[in-house]
């Protein structure tokens, strides 16, 4: 199959599959509006993003991405919050990249645009928590597949539950790693470990994630939430520039080149969208879940 073949196919499913009335996928939430799929609290300085679409294993919408992308943003300049934690509602952290993100009405600049719109949603999402100045926690309250797995890297402290498992499925799907996993991951793992994962696909435990320095600390099912949320509360209450002039430091050697990383990456994902191994993988995928 030629990849204008594979194109139209492609279009033709995603006709198929999605309703003329439904909204563009990477349409932005409006600003302040609430996003589905995603709760954002606060108390005490400590700033909660909570993934909650149980029902799809808080797979990440466009919306989503946005929506983390500018809270985030958002709390870098507000003084009251002092820590931001990411976590998951139910019995996953996050399945990753929910796939109807290709196929809800397709834009009227076709795999092109969609593409474009995807590169864009994303680079800005790992732009944030790139960037973001105070301390970033993953509380990975159950098993992780794809972004969310490659981002945590980009966090300053991760914590899972023991049942945990990480997994980066990315060449089945004909697409490439992202979440600047492609630097961290050969950096924490060793290149070896860092490949299996990546291009093998390779699921692993909490305990091989903490061994391998992705994850800071395992706790049992029934702790997570009460030892989580003591570790946030003690650096909530700690001196925040203290805080983030020590984050500073301890990330100036690699920021520049995360964004650089990131940039590059989303450009080769945007690439994989339209070529045909993607679109295949993705209808296939999609054909199996109907």
């Amino acid at each position: 199959m030629t990849q204008d073949q594979a194109k139209e196919e492609y279009i033709s499913f995603v006709a198929e599959l999605a309703g003329a009335d439904e909204p563009s996928p990477a349409a932005a939430p409006a600003a302040g509006a609430a996003t589905e799929g995603l709760d954002v609290s606060q108390e005490d300085g400590v700033l909660t993003i909570r993934l909650n679409r149980p029902e799809k294993f808080n797979a990440l919408t466009w919306a989503m991405y946005t929506a983390i992308g500018e809270t985030l943003n958002a709390a870098a300049e507000n003084p009251s919050v002092k820590v931001a934690v990411i976590t998951g509602t139910g019995k996953w952290y996050c399945s990753g990249n929910d796939l109807s993100n290709f196929t809800k009405n397709m834009p009227a600049g076709g795999p092109q645009e969609m593409a474009s719109n995807g590169q864009r949603v994303l680079n800005d999402f790992c732009d944030a928590m790139i960037k973001f100045p105070k301390p970033l926690v993953a509380a990975v309250n159950g098993p992780a597949i794809g972004i969310p797995v490659t981002t945590l890297g980009l966090c300053d402290l991760v914590y899972c539950t023991d049942n945990a498992t990480f997994k980066t499925p990315f060449v089945s799907l004909g697409q490439s790693p992202e979440g600047c996993s492609s630097f961290i991951f050969p950096r924490t793992f060793g290149f070896a470990k860092a490949n299996e994962m990546l291009l093998t696909e390779r699921q692993i435990t909490a305990q091989e994630a903490c061994d391998g320095g992705l994850v800071t600390r395992i706790f049992t099912e029934d702790r997570f939430r009460d030892e989580v949320d003591k570790v946030v509360k003690h650096m909530a209450s700690l001196p925040p520039q203290s805080m983030r002039i020590s984050k500073g430091l301890i990330r100036q050697e690699v920021t520049e080149k995360l964004l650089e990383v990131n940039k590059r990456e989303c450009e080769v994902l945007r690439e994989r969208w339209l070529s045909d191994e993607c679109m295949t993988a993705i209808m296939n995928f999609l054909n199996r879940k109907k």
